[in-house]
This record gives structure tokens, sequence and C-alpha cells, in this order.
């Protein structure tokens, strides 16, 4: 069994570092300076911002799906032109962090879930994976609740 972790389409994000500080209120998003490293993890390269990067923290869907299990939350996106990709790796922001992983069949539903400290991620996805109805597994900070990355079957 293998997986591919990647970061969000940048180009769904880049339109939004040319807007006002008063049209990104409107899209529920602010413009934000990384202060400290790590502790703005972006949602396109995967990496925590180093300090000094300007980055927007708005409202994202991460799971646009039609069941209960729809959700959405704030992330940091950086103005990255290119999306991270990894496969058969842990991407840095899943490294170092205690994270929720759920596990979702084909249909949006959940299937199963789990809860891995730091370095064990890994084997966290595997051992989801192992249940062959599970089609992808979302990550999520576990303290801050908020999305990271989508883990999918490679």
């Amino acid at each position: 069994m293998t997986y591919r972790i990647a970061g969000l389409p940048p180009a769904d994000f880049l339109p939004l570092f040319a807007l006002s500080d008063a049209e990104l209120a409107s899209h529920r998003a602010v413009r934000v300076t990384a202060s400290q490293h790590p502790g703005y993890p972006c949602r396109v390269t995967l990496r925590d911002a180093p300090v000094g990067e300007l980055l927007i923290l708005l409202h994202h869907v991460s799971h646009d799906v039609a069941t209960p299990y729809r959700s959405a939350f704030a992330i940091y996106v950086s103005q990255a032109d290119i999306a991270a990709e990894y496969r058969e790796a842990l991407p840095p922001v899943m490294q170092g962090r205690s994270l929720g992983l759920r596990g979702f069949d084909a249909a949006g539903m959940l299937r199963d879930a789990s809860l891995v400290p730091p370095g064990e991620a890994d084997a966290g996805i595997r051992d989801l994976f192992g249940d062959p109805e599970i089609a992808y597994i979302h990550a999520h900070n576990a303290a801050h609740g908020c999305f990271v990355a989508r883990v999918d079957r490679a």
C-alpha cells in the first residue's frame, strides 16, 4: 500500500494576495506575517512558514461532501505557485505534531479515525488504509483541529 499527500492548489489562493484588507475581510480572510517558526503551517507548501513570510488566514471547506461530515476551518496559505507533493513520505507540517487522522469511504462517510502522537503519522495512515473501505484520509492538527492535508491511496 502506498500513499500520496499533496498541498492545496495554489491557483485557488493566489488571487487573495492582490486584495485589500477590506476585500479579504469580505472573504472571511486576513493577511498575517509569520512571527514564529514553527507555527504558521501553509497548506500549499505543507511546511511551516519562516518568520517574516506573508500568509493569508482564511476559512476553507476542506471536506466538501454532501454528508454530515462536511467540514471547514481556518487555514494558512502562502504565496507559493507550486503545491507540494509527497509519496510514501510525510510533509514537514505532519512531522512533530500530534494529528487526528480521519478515514473516509468513497461516499464521504467517516469509517474510522485515530489520534497519533508526533512521529507516528505514517503508521497511523497505513493502519487506517488497512481497511479497504477507506478511500482517503484527512489529517488535522490535534490541538487546534485545523485541516492539514488529504492523504490518498497511490
